[in-house]
């Protein structure tokens, strides 16, 4: 028997179409809802074990299997192999579990799937991603005359901010239009500092911009694992001497590792006394501007841009990133008018196409999530949010600084914590994959040539309680 789904095709105003959308909507809660029944964040399943089982599956068969048929694979296949974020036991990366709001808003932006092109893609979306910009630039310090737009994550934005700050530089020092006359004879000599520990996207953006990875200077770091002011100061210096020219520095705002945050008061002043742009990469740390915490951030309003990942610290799904600009005219790297899209006569009358603003055309409406559970939460509900991630990382560090079988390098300023067992690389590596099976998920790095694992703990159901089993399991194994 066929279910009233599959007569259906598209969401419209047809009773028939809105009744198999409302069983579509129901019958995947339910499936959902029935895949776990433990606060295990995994299976334990090999790879081959889950690769042999997808590979079980059906594709794209001549007359379809209809709905009921292929939800059953998606129930008793896929979704027990699923990642659960929201498991306590997860916490390997800056993967973080989702807000149910949130979950409700991803439902409404595929419902309606506007564009964030242009206005008659998306009149009210377009609306509130702008509202949205311009509250997020006074959350962060930057004035009116700032801007920012929506990207797919960190490394969209980091990339963004690379490409305006180098724009502004060849214009400004060198008279130089990068949009339409590519980079300039000499671009071998320009060069973009970073830390050591900073997210790979600044040599992607390197390459994307034609200076290649070489033009990416990375920092030494001190021993909490922040840029090393006095070697900053010391490399851009013989740089600078050298003939080469620093267009841009970055401060890590919580380093994928260690959440470690960087002075981007002294960042910039080295910016300001080369002639330099700032740029704040805080897709990790950005989420403790609503936490009792959030004076360890310094102030990110120095920086001439800042990147914000909303699918992090604020448990947004994935994905939901923004850049900020200080200077909105920044943005206008982007800018180009297009006749069947952004008509120059429509924005003279009011009309907002944001496409001139992003690296991107066709966009997701990722502005709602943070609306949505902003106005549902508010700062309190944030504040609870956050200080109990950074809380937890700070109980797990001094629990395990206490207990000889443990080595803990460097305290967390954010949610992360970095650790091995005493006994050397391979009893660490055996705990994590011991871990895997028992549908525990914790990550693992390398520090000082050592391997280490990590904590990334952001789940708001984690307790002090779960955190003392895991202490226990880890001696055990």
């Amino acid at each position: 028997m066929k279910s009233v789904i599959d007569n259906a095709t598209i969401l419209s105003d047809r009773e028939s179409d809105r009744n198999a959308f409302r069983k579509a909507v129901e019958e995947t809660a339910e499936a959902i809802l029935e895949s776990f029944d433990d606060e295990s964040a995994f299976s334990g399943r090999s790879p081959h074990e889950v690769r042999e089982r997808i590979g079980s599956l059906p594709f794209l068969s001549e007359t379809g299997d209809g709905w009921d048929r292929m939800m059953e694979s998606v129930r008793n296949i896929i979704l027990p192999d699923m990642l659960r974020t929201w498991s306590p036991s997860y916490m390997p990366h800056l993967h973080s579990p989702a807000l149910i709001e949130s979950i409700a808003s991803e439902l409404i932006i595929t419902a309606f799937n506007s564009s964030m092109d242009s206005w008659d893609q998306g009149p009210a979306a377009t609306e509130i991603e702008v509202r949205t910009i311009k509250e997020l630039c006074r959350l962060f310090g930057y004035p009116e005359e700032a801007d920012g737009v929506f990207t797919s994550g960190g490394s969209q934005s980091n990339i963004s901010a690379c490409i305006v700050l180098r724009d502004r530089f060849l214009s400004k020092c060198h008279g130089w239009d990068a949009k339409k006359n590519g980079l300039p004879p000499d671009f071998r000599k320009l060069r973009l500092y970073v830390s050591e520990l900073s997210h790979f996207s600044f040599e992607k953006a390197a390459h994307l911009m034609g200076l290649g990875y070489e033009s990416v200077i990375r920092l030494p770091v001190d021993t909490k694992c922040r840029i090393d002011i006095a070697e900053a100061e010391r490399i851009i210096s013989k740089d600078k001497a050298d003939g080469y020219e620093p267009f841009m520095i970055a401060a890590t705002i919580g380093t994928t590792d260690f959440g470690s945050i960087d002075d981007i008061s002294r960042l910039r002043d080295i910016a300001d006394s080369n002639g330099m742009y700032l740029h704040a990469d805080a897709a990790y740390g950005s989420g403790a501007i609503l936490s009792s915490y959030s004076g360890r951030l310094g102030n990110l309003s120095l920086a001439d841009t800042i990147t914000i990942d909303f699918h992090k610290m604020f448990l947004l799904p994935i994905s939901c990133s923004v850049l900020l600009v200080k200077d909105a005219t920044l943005l206008d790297s982007f800018m180009l008018h297009a006749d069947y899209l952004n008509r120059e006569e429509d924005e003279e009358e009011g009309y907002i196409n944001l496409v001139g603003k992003s690296m991107q055309t066709t966009r997701r409406f990722d502005a709602l999530k943070v609306y949505m559970s902003f106005r549902m939460r508010g700062r309190d509900g944030f504040r609870s949010i956050m200080d109990t991630s950074i809380g937890n990382a700070e109980y797990f560090y001094h629990r395990i600084q206490n207990d000889s079988a443990f080595y803990a390098p460097i305290e967390p300023e954010l949610s992360s914590v970095v650790f091995a067992l005493e006994g050397g690389d391979e009893r660490n590596r055996h705990i994590r994959k011991a871990l895997l099976k028992d549908g525990i998920v914790i990550g693992q790095t390398v520090f000082q040539g050592r391997v280490m694992l990590k904590f990334t703990l952001l789940n708001p159901h984690l307790t002090h309680e779960h955190i003392d089993e895991l202490i226990r399991r880890m001696k055990t194994i």
